[in-house]
């Protein structure tokens, strides 16, 4: 079966969809990688990280689902548009969530001996939670625990983001291909 043929559109809906994937798996990894540290040590991954993992996952199955249906050429436009656009309102969310404490920090300074008391006493907090049982990570407390974790947080608020535009842009181009098909001729039976 031959792939469908929605011109420009089309391709870009495609491209569009791969780096969709491509940037929630990269997520996936980096947040499931700080919740594997935070529940190795015995505590409880913080709010923003399950969030973050769990729009993420469904997203990623979102977009994997929708790329074969429209590989398939059935892939209802309109409903896309409309699921497009809840997971934009979703990773917006997570976008905001994540970068509100990473807006104000500098990851070069940490280590750094201007800021060698507090991260002391950072660490000394990361400590005291991580040495009882079960405790609740505070995010803002993760993300500045070293510059490793500051880094790769900002990653995770970067490619979120970036997917804040990927998928407004494919809900357009989703919306464009359905008035498209909408207005399309229909087919002559004459040969």
């Amino acid at each position: 079966m031959p792939a469908p043929n929605h011109g420009a559109l089309g391709s870009t809906f495609k491209i569009v969809r791969i780096l969709q994937a491509i940037s929630l798996i990269a997520i996936i990894g980096m947040a499931a990688n700080f919740v594997s540290q935070m529940v190795s040590h015995n505590n409880t991954p913080s709010d923003v990280l399950v969030g973050t993992l769990s729009v993420t996952c469904i997203a990623v199955l979102y977009c994997a689902i929708t790329y074969i249906l429209y590989i398939d050429d059935s892939l209802p436009f309109l409903i896309t548009t409309g699921m497009d656009g809840l997971l934009l309102i979703a990773l917006v969310v997570v976008a905001v969530v994540t970068g509100k404490p990473l807006s104000y920090l500098n990851c070069k300074v940490i280590g750094s001996s201007s800021v060698s008391q507090s991260t002391y006493q950072l660490g000394l907090e990361l400590k005291k939670s991580f040495s009882k049982d079960g405790a609740k990570v505070q995010y803002s407390n993760w993300i500045g625990a070293n510059k490793v974790t500051c880094y790769e947080m900002k990653a995770i608020w970067g490619l979120s983001i970036a997917l804040c535009i990927l998928f407004a842009f494919s809900a357009i181009c989703t919306v464009c291909l359905w008035r498209r098909s909408k207005a399309a001729p229909p087919k002559s039976v004459e040969g």
